[in-house]
């Protein structure tokens, strides 16, 4: 029997959960942005949006 660590997965888990919203953004899926301020700008209101959710 395989031993796995619940609160591991649990983190693992919301961590691929955030990315994969973050992906659903297709601006930053396809670094639309060129200039890397402008990428960040946008990647920290997506991380808000995500948050305000």
């Amino acid at each position: 029997k395989r031993h796995v660590d619940w609160h591991r997965y649990k983190a693992r888990n919301l961590v691929e959960r955030f990315f994969n919203r973050l992906k659903q953004f297709r601006r930053l899926a396809t670094r639309y942005d060129k200039l890397a301020n402008r990428f960040n700008a946008f990647l920290h209101l997506a991380c808000a949006y995500i948050w305000l959710l």
